[in-house]
């Protein structure tokens, strides 16, 4: 695991990704905070494009928890049985749209705590919700952002939870809305998995990844 970068280093980093991507955004498609948190929730173990491919016709007639529960889960299930576990995510889904009409007044909230109280929505979906549509600087931390966090030096951690408090602490205050879009992003298309594309990368000096790529 590489050591945490100094705050000088930090600020050079997010500086480079502002520049590059002043505005960065998510890549799942939605319409208002409910069809964020469901397009979410549905991408767990599952691509971005394969859930926008199967929600694009979903959230043009289903846009809010009531149209869900009208929907049905067999119809929902219709739209989204593209996605990888499906039949459990379709549960999950509408048991959340009746938790939301009955104790939330048809509303997502805007809290960690009653975001995590829906069916199928963990930290991660919840923390996500919070940044896009909230605005909150809260840091989702996934699979890319675990692997550019330890590679680089920007927030080193064994867990997920490690690296999300290594974001929030080390990560200067004015980049914090954005880090995790930022990290997304270079993670998904830059610092991938197998071969890095380290030539491209426009923060390779100052990574601390020793197998940078040539």
């Amino acid at each position: 695991m590489a050591k945490q970068l100094p705050y000088p280093v930090m600020r050079e980093i997010f500086s480079r990704f502002e520049n590059s991507e002043p505005e960065p955004k998510g890549e799942l498609n939605h319409v208002n905070a409910y069809t964020l948190v469901v397009a979410v929730a549905l991408s767990a173990q599952a691509t971005d494009k394969g859930v926008n491919k199967a929600t694009e016709a979903l959230f043009k007639s289903v846009d809010t928890p009531q149209k869900m529960l009208d929907l049905g889960e067999d119809g929902l299930i219709a739209h989204i049985k593209t996605i990888g576990l499906y039949k459990t995510k379709a549960r999950n889904v509408m048991k959340m749209a009746q938790i939301l009409v009955e104790e939330f007044g048809g509303e997502v909230p805007n809290s960690r705590a009653a975001l995590q109280s829906l069916p199928g929505v963990g930290r991660k979906t919840a923390n996500v919700v919070l940044n896009m549509w909230w605005q909150q600087p809260a840091q989702a931390v996934d699979t890319h952002i675990f692997r550019v966090g330890n590679r680089a030096g920007i927030a080193p951690g064994k867990t997920v939870d490690q690296v999300e408090r290594a974001i929030e602490d080390n990560v200067p205050a004015d980049f914090q809305l954005h880090a995790h879009h930022w990290l997304i992003l270079h993670g998904r298309y830059i610092c991938v998995a197998r071969k890095p594309k380290c030539r491209a990368c426009i923060i390779s000096d100052l990574c601390q990844f020793e197998e940078k790529t040539q």
